[in-house]
């Protein structure tokens, strides 16, 4: 599996300040929507391994950095280059939704 798990503040502040493109998913053990959308992410993690970095972060175990990004309800994806947010979804969607939505910001 392509996806990297977020463990702690620092392992985040690493993760995001890398010059590719990042996909952070913003989620929790308890969340069912987070838990119908894990597999979509993870298909996506497989088939754009290339272009986009794919974060796992548990919001019960790294709530600095959920705070940091104002995530008020999960699931939360932010797609992120250089360390900057350029897009954020909010709730769960299809595999198709999802790779459309990521396509349209991480291609010029």
């Amino acid at each position: 599996m392509s996806i990297v798990e977020i463990k702690d503040d620092n392992h985040f502040n690493e993760v995001i300040k890398n010059n590719d493109f990042v996909l952070v998913d913003f989620w929790a053990e308890w969340c069912g929507p987070c838990k119908a959308l894990m597999p979509h992410i993870e298909k996506l993690a497989e088939s754009h391994k290339e272009k986009i970095t794919v974060c796992k972060l548990n919001i019960d175990k790294v709530q600095e950095a959920a705070s940091s990004y104002n995530v008020m309800s999960i699931p939360t994806l932010i797609i992120l280059n250089n360390g900057k947010e350029l897009a954020r979804k909010i709730g769960g969607c299809d595999f198709e939704t999802l790779v459309k939505w990521v396509n349209s910001e991480i291609e010029d």
